[in-house]
């Protein structure tokens, strides 16, 4: 009697698209992979650019992250990739394209082993031992330059920002943006929060016009008429932070008024009119000469402090009222009342220059200074754009380069050498995580690859070369890596190729995490949109299968696969 076989009950709601095992793994993988063949071809300094067009506006860049953030991706695996290089891009600020090429790598061997009859978990465990091996061997190789003295500390994080900036599209002027990249954030001391510099684009002029100045700089605020008669430069300004509205309509705005007698209108407008001037004469008395508030100074208040020699500017954007308060040391105020001189911020110059076809208000001379201002001129609005964000990435390099002084060969030097240590490893296992570390260690290698092929150059015979002098050369060559722009191989840190090791840390362990977190995704379930219910009842509503008991409703609740 042949065995009856039972029906298989799934409860998911009609129209759900489930799909699982080792095909979906492999689907995942050429989704990813559909991904990574945009941005591989941007790596290195002879990367090519990508020109995104949005409702908004085009972008050009080569920045690794901004690609993956622009090009709206809606796989749900491939979004992991967003992530990642979302996730260096904040925690460190470059390496945004190299973390996404290494994880497309990893899982394109995996994806033969899945191909062949290894299973997932194996392939996990074995690139996350790899993955520590090389972490492990990255930190021991790492120069640390601690003992350096000033002079040598500055110029090796000049060289990391001019690594860093060698791939973008102001590398014609590397070394001026990688100094002032320094210079910037030196002058945060302790402090070393990236939202204290402040960067701000004016179009026109050459790229070499672009300032950096020691403390705060912003575009003149909205102003009302009466602003030309104030004053635009102070020695030793005593200035007011304000988060308060000085306009008349303020107040009818908080109130309702109720009145019985027409003559009492007068009596309503003079005592709006004495609020807003005892909030004036208050501010007046303080002995600020520089008023800033992020709410609106209306034109009476304008007119008020030209009259007094005052300046005064309102409705300034939240990232300039927080820099300026930490360079001028002032606290913000909310209240016109009880102003005292300790909480009046105080500046060496203050002026109010033209820059470009943009006036600017410039706070300089700062004795608590904690905050850098980059001022970036050039041609065309996307030029200046892409030099802002080539800029970031300078500035975090620098950032973390100065926290964290060790630093490693760059152009696929310390790449190549984890990758030779992985094979030799390999060697002294058995089993199946031979080989899956052994293809860790060959994935690693396509850095060096993508790095000659993005110049030109034979990146077979390049890679041949470097193999040859990992393996032949010992402790001296060690820091092989591509010479993109010579299309050979050169010595990466005689020639002053250096990256910091936190952006290689960083970008092994996101990569191995996500092409794990790929790898391990065996059944995707996709839900249709829910519909919602009309008005009714609990239990009676007319939506799709919502609003209704399981098991009952003609079926929608569940599908019955008969065996």
């Amino acid at each position: 009697m042949a065995h009856m076989i039972k029906p298989q009950i799934i409860l998911l709601k009609d129209g759900t698209d489930a799909s699982q095992g080792k095909g979906q793994i492999i689907s995942n993988i050429n989704a990813c992979q559909a991904v990574v063949s945009i941005v591989k071809s941007t790596l290195g300094p002879r990367g090519m650019d990508k020109l995104i067009e949005e409702g908004n506006g085009t972008t050009i860049t080569n920045d690794g992250a901004t690609v993956m953030k622009k090009l709206n991706i809606v796989h749900p695996a491939a979004r992991i990739l967003v992530d990642i290089s979302k996730a260096q891009d904040n925690e460190v600020g470059d390496g945004t394209t190299s973390v996404v090429v290494i994880t497309g790598e990893l899982l394109k061997e995996a994806k033969h082993f899945l191909e062949d009859g290894l299973v997932a978990p194996q392939i996990i465990k074995g690139y996350r031992t790899a993955c520590n091996l090389a972490i492990q061997k990255l930190m021991d190789m790492a120069v640390d330059l601690k003992e350096k003295s000033a002079e040598e500390k500055r110029a090796m994080l000049i060289r990391c920002a001019e690594t860093t900036l060698n791939s973008k599209l102001v590398a014609d002027y590397k070394t001026f943006f990688a100094q002032m990249s320094v210079d910037a954030i030196t002058m945060l001391g302790d402090d070393l929060s990236v939202s204290s510099v402040g960067i701000k684009k004016v179009t026109g002029g050459s790229v070499t016009d672009t300032l950096l100045v020691e403390g705060v700089c912003f575009k003149k605020c909205f102003s009302y008429a009466g602003f030309e008669q104030q004053p635009k430069r102070f020695e030793n300004a005593k200035i007011l932070l304000l988060n308060l509205e000085l306009e008349l309509k303020a107040e009818k705005d908080n109130a309702e008024v109720r009145i019985t007698d027409p003559d009492q209108y007068q009596s309503i407008v003079d005592a709006e009119w004495n609020i807003i001037y005892e909030k004036l004469d208050l501010i007046a008395k303080s002995g600020a000469n520089v008023v800033l508030s992020r709410l609106a100074i209306g034109d009476l208040a304008t007119q008020y402090f030209a009259d007094r020699n005052i300046f005064c500017a309102g409705r300034l954007e939240v990232e300039d009222l927080e820099r300026t308060r930490r360079a001028t040391g002032a606290e913000v105020q909310t209240t016109a009342q009880g102003i005292t001189p300790s909480v009046l911020g105080s500046c060496g110059l203050f002026e109010e220059k033209q820059v470009g076809a943009e006036r600017f208000n410039f706070f300089t001379k700062c004795e608590k200074t904690k905050t850098a201002t980059i001022l970036i001129r050039g041609g065309a609005q996307q030029f200046i754009d892409e030099a802002e964000r080539s800029l970031n990435d300078s500035l975090m390099i620098v950032r973390r380069a100065m926290k964290n002084t060790k630093v490693v060969g760059g152009g696929g030097a310390i790449e190549m050498e984890l990758s030779r240590y992985l094979r030799e490893y390999a060697r002294t296992i058995s089993g199946k995580q031979q080989l899956v570390i052994n293809y860790f260690a060959r994935a690693l290698e396509v850095i060096p690859m993508t790095l000659a092929q993005n110049s030109g150059a034979d990146g077979t015979k390049v890679l041949n070369q470097l193999r040859q002098k990992h393996a032949a050369a010992g402790p001296e060559g060690r820091w092989f890596g591509v010479d993109c722009m010579n299309c050979t191989v050169c010595d990466a840190f005689q020639n002053y190729i250096w990256e910091p090791v936190l952006v290689k840390e960083s970008a092994l362990n996101a990569a191995t995490e996500a092409a794990c977190l790929i790898l391990s995704i065996d059944e995707t379930v996709k839900n249709p949109q829910s519909e919602k219910p009309q008005a009714g009842p609990k239990g009676k509503g007319k939506g799709k299968g919502m609003g209704m008991p399981m098991g009952k409703g003609r079926g929608r609740g569940a599908r019955v696969l008969k065996g």
